[in-house]
């Protein structure tokens, strides 16, 4: 059976013509149903989602909730530790006026880098274990931080700390990228093998100014061409006594008081030194101990920890 064909009325001409299809006007109408069909599928889809979910869905929202509970909970836990450290820190304050005469340095924000410059790419619940942990750490060191300031401010009360032991670097401009060898076997720049350094390594400008690094009275005065060359000794309270090895010059005599500041010499490389330099050492009741670990109240925590890497890693003395 033959289609029928289709005609409508031209009145331009006033006569039928008949309709001819065209490629544009097939494609023009299956263009047409197409979006139809697409706008009814979205518009279904959206008004699916809204009324049926899917156990994804139960599940992230059950998370959420979750996530929301815990929140809170650390928002509190962060409120008591920064409680905390704020009462610490004045404490700290008044500890560092009392013993050092000084405000206590600044310890600037805690900034876990190598965690947040990766929290992009994790987890939830391993952000959630990691904060949790790291409170738990903080409580636990808080505790412990309290528990030693009650010791120290006991000791205090009590009379039991009649004079500190020498806290002060000998060389008043320091920078800590000026630490060398500390105490330990280190290799000699002379001979090329281990031999044991007994005291802190402080590289310095030729002539710079040596100080006492706490109250004293000069035990001796040493002046030598070899071994630690010209030599500086002072014995102070609690059995202490510090040494200032390879000077240039020195400005004090035997016998003489001394308080802490007190210039007693400059800084050279007199005896077998390897280059300009302090050698500092600190005795206690007659045993050498590691000068470093009495230089914390003068540089900044950061200097600190810095001083003490550079010190353990330094394989060389110059001496």
């Amino acid at each position: 059976m033959a289609a029928k064909e289709k005609y409508v009325f031209d009145k331009t001409r006033m006569e039928f013509r008949k309709v001819t299809r065209t490629v544009w006007s097939v494609t023009k109408k299956a263009l047409g149903y197409f979006l139809v069909t697409a706008s009814l599928a979205v518009v279904y889809y959206v008004i699916f989602s809204l009324i049926v979910n899917t156990d994804s869905e139960r599940k992230l929202k059950r998370d959420i909730q979750m996530y929301k509970n815990a929140y809170s909970e650390m928002l509190q836990k962060e409120e008591l530790i920064g409680d905390v450290l704020e009462g610490l820190k004045v404490k700290d304050e008044n500890i560092y006026r009392q013993i050092f005469n000084s405000d206590a340095p600044d310890l600037g924000t805690v900034y876990p880098e190598g965690f947040l410059s990766v929290i992009d790419s994790v987890e939830d619940k391993d952000i959630m274990e990691y904060v949790g942990k790291k409170l738990e750490l903080l409580e636990d060191a808080s505790g412990r931080i309290e528990a030693n300031f009650q010791r120290v401010m006991a000791a205090l009360d009590s009379g039991g700390v009649k004079s500190l032991p020498p806290l002060t670097n000998p060389l008043g401009d320091f920078s800590y990228a000026r630490t060398g060898a500390s105490v330990g076997q280190k290799i000699n720049p002379f001979y090329k093998v281990p031999a044991y350094h007994g005291g802190l390594d402080l590289i310095s400008q030729q002539g710079e100014p040596v100080y006492a690094a706490a109250d004293g009275v000069v035990r001796y005065v040493d002046h030598s061409s070899k071994g630690l060359g010209n030599v500086v000794a002072i014995s102070h309270a609690n059995g202490y006594v510090t040494s200032y090895a390879h000077l240039e010059n020195t400005r004090v005599s035997r016998g003489q008081k001394v308080v802490r500041g007190k210039q007693i010499g400059q800084v050279g490389m007199s005896g077998n030194s390897f280059a300009p330099h302090l050698h500092f050492e600190v005795r206690k009741d007659s045993l050498r101990v590691d000068p470093l670990n009495y230089m914390f109240a003068s540089v900044t925590p950061d200097d600190y920890m810095w001083m003490l890497f550079m010190s353990s890693n330094t394989g060389q003395s110059m001496d």
